[in-house]
Parts: C-alpha cells; structure tokens; sequence
C-alpha cells in the first residue's frame, strides 16, 4: 500500500495572516467585517485570517460547503 504524498496544506502566508489576526483578537482591535463588531473568538479570528490569506492569493484549502 502506497503512502499518501503531498506537501504543506497552508502556505507560509497563510499562517502569517492567521497569526496577525490572533494578535489584533489579544489587543482587542480585530473587527469582523460585515459589522464592524469587536472579535473575541479564537476559532473567528482564525477563520478571519485564513479569509484574508484566500484573498491574497495564499496557499489555503477551499471552504468546505456546510
């Protein structure tokens, strides 16, 4: 049986904006955007970052469809 070969899943920008949002989420400055809403969830201020990377262009899996 062969294994499963592949690389990173999230590109190095990505990360970089996940862990630029996280800081904004400790100091308190990070917004969400439809809002304007202050965000104090960890798993939001994740999913804010990731979104960002997408828009730059980052290495980041698809959305999964609910």
């Amino acid at each position: 049986m062969a294994k499963k070969r592949g690389g990173r899943k999230y590109g190095r920008k990505a990360s970089q904006k996940v862990e630029r949002a996280m800081h904004e989420r400790k100091r308190g400055t990070l917004r969400s955007g439809g809002s304007g809403k202050k965000v104090t969830s960890r798993k939001q201020a994740i999913a804010i970052g990731l979104s960002e990377a997408r828009q730059a262009g980052a290495k980041v899996p698809r959305r999964k469809k609910r």
